[in-house]
């Protein structure tokens, strides 16, 4: 198999089981989880959080994994916590056990993600990396349109909501084994990598990048946490029970998150800044109609396939701006950049949650597309660049 195929392949699986089940899978299945264990909208965003928070500890450690052993290792350790925290839900006999295979299904993404820049950079010509990244990235869209309809045939087949988890761990494991043997040639040895240090991602041209990332971690993480929880509670979609309707949901985000894929074209054809506040003022429009029309079939397909496009494109974008803006520093400056979206994911949720249950969802979906449309508002094209400048602060 060749590199370039073999990279990108591995690579989709692992973001397809990180970033699907692993990541939205908490917030797709919460109506299940509400009547299972008896949760409330304040817990439900605080163990969100916390998943997100494990997401943000995963991603410290897998750049010193990748500075000692290469890629590879945290790669495969990112598949096994996803395989433990994946099985452990399945089998959950409570809130807190619930909560433990959350955190760890969520930490796969942090370990596993921010590696595959360090993979291209080494064994990628530079002419196939943007596409590479870009097929890696869209893997998310691929295990959410499968966990959304997993999700969905729950209402068809009859099974419960533990043999889907069953079957998102046995995945995991597959991932695992899939990465274990294609990234043989990614293997560095012991003190390889030089040490660098943060500050060296202290630029002004970096600004940009940084509030881009904190403002998608803060609206994604309540979106993928209450927007499927929101159309249940409404009632449901027409024709569909209340709790399968936000199958629906995330059905939709993955399949329409697929045009993820033509990311790098895109930006090439339109720039970067435009680009970027295209993808935002979709992002506050997804959010307000998810929060005015959580039962109309159209509204809430538009809704998720804006959400999803918008995931999809602006993943792809943190990787590929964060390699350009720091070329030397590939890991870093997406471990940095994702450092910071993993912030507004810890913040966001457990916020909302709180919002939602002191003011209502209808006010905390608003609050949270604002965010959105003036991150929109604020990226002015000239304050975008896609190298560093030599300024950096102290």
């Amino acid at each position: 198999m060749q590199t370039l195929t073999r990279i990108t392949s591995a690579g989709s699986a692992s973001t397809a089981v990180a970033f699907g089940p692993a990541r939205v899978g908490f917030g797709l299945f919460l109506p299940q989880f509400r009547e299972a264990f008896s949760i409330s909208t304040a817990t439900a965003g605080l163990i969100s959080s916390l998943g997100f928070a494990a997401f943000l500890l995963a991603l410290g450690a897998s750049y010193k994994l990748i500075a000692r052993a290469g890629p590879r290792v945290p790669i495969v350790c990112g598949m096994i916590a996803a395989t433990a925290g994946l099985a452990a839900v399945a089998a959950a006999p409570n809130a807190m056990v619930l909560a433990i295979g959350t955190c760890l299904a969520s930490a796969s993404a942090g370990f596993s993600w921010t590696p595959f820049n360090n993979a291209a950079q080494r064994v990628l010509y530079d002419r196939d990396r943007p596409g590479a990244l870009s097929v890696i990235s869209s893997g998310t869209a691929v295990g959410v349109l499968l966990a959304g309809l997993l999700s969905l045939s729950l209402v068809f087949f009859g099974y419960g909501w533990r043999a889907v988890w069953t079957v998102f761990a046995t995945g995991a494991a597959v991932a695992a084994l899939a990465n274990l043997l294609a990234l043989t040639d990614t293997v560095a040895p012991a003190g390889e990598a030089p040490a660098r240090t943060w500050g060296e991602l202290v630029a002004r041209s970096a600004i940009p990048l940084y509030l881009v990332a904190f403002s998608f971690g803060v609206t994604n993480g309540i979106y993928i946490t209450f927007a499927a929880d929101r159309v249940s509670e409404q009632g449901g979609l027409p024709g569909l029970p209340s709790q399968a309707s936000g199958a629906v949901v995330f059905a939709a985000y993955g399949a329409l998150g697929l045009l993820g894929l033509l990311t790098a074209r895109i930006k090439s054809a339109i720039g970067l800044s435009r680009l970027l506040r295209c993808l935002n003022v979709g992002a506050a429009l997804s959010i307000a109609i998810i929060a005015w029309a959580p039962t109309s079939w159209s509204a809430v397909i538009v809704s998720a396939g804006l959400q999803g496009l918008f995931v999809m494109m602006i993943s792809a974008v943190l990787s590929l701006w964060s390699e350009r803006l720091f070329p030397d520093l590939p890991s870093l400056s997406f471990t940095a950049a994702l450092l910071i979206t993993g912030a507004g994911n810890i913040a966001g949720p457990m916020v909302g949650g709180m919002a939602s249950t002191a003011f209502g969802p209808v006010t905390m979906f608003a609050g949270t597309a604002a965010i959105a449309l003036a991150t929109a508002v604020v990226l002015r094209p000239r304050a975008i660049r896609e190298r560093a400048s030599n300024q950096a602060y102290a």
